[in-house]
C-alpha cells in the first residue's frame, strides 16, 4: 500500500511541478484539459522511475540491521547527484526548451521527494510498532 501511495504522491508532485513551470512561460485556458490528460502519462513515468531506480535499493539493501534510514543515508546522496547531472544534461541538450526543463525538473524533484517518503513511512511504521 505504501508503494501505491508513493506513486500517487509522486504523480501529483510531478504534475504540479511540470505544469507550474510551463504556466510560468505560457498559460491559456485551452491548456487546462491537457493538465488532466497528462496525469496518466506522468503516473506511468513515476511508476517506472520509482520501481526501477529507487525501490530496488530498498528491496536489496534493507535488512533487520540495515534499516531504510541507513539505506537513505548511504545511497541517496549518490543517487541525487547522478540524477541531477542527467537532468541538467537533458536540459542543456534540449536547448533549454520549456517542456524539457519542466520534464527534467519534475523528474528530479519527484524522485528526490520519493526517497524521503519511503524513508519517512518506515519511521512512521517503526514508531507505531513501538507504541503497540
Amino acid at each position: 500500500m505504501e508503494l501505491l501511495f508513493n506513486f500517487l504522491k509522486s504523480t501529483m508532485l510531478a504534475t504540479l511541478v511540470f505544469w507550474g513551470i510551463i504556466f510560468t512561460e505560457q498559460f491559456t485556458l485551452e491548456m487546462l484539459p491537457f493538465v488532466f490528460l497528462s496525469v496518466l502519462p506522468i503516473f506511468i513515468v513515476c511508476i517506472i522511475a520509482i520501481t526501477f531506480t529507487i525501490r530496488p535499493f530498498f528491496w536489496v539493501m534493507e535488512t533487520e540491521v540495515f534499516d531504510r534510514k541507513s539505506v537513505f543515508r548511504k545511497v541517496f546522496p549518490f543517487y541525487s547527484m547522478i540524477c541531477f547531472a542527467i537532468c541538467i544534461y537533458g536540459i542543456l541538450m534540449s536547448s533549454n526548451a520549456i517542456y524539457f526543463i519542466a520534464f527534467f525538473s519534475a523528474s528530479f524533484i519527484s524522485t528526490s521527494q520519493s526517497w524521503v517518503w519511503f524513508t519517512k513511512e518506515a519511521n512512521t511504521e517503526n514508531n507505531q510498532e513501538q507504541l503497540n
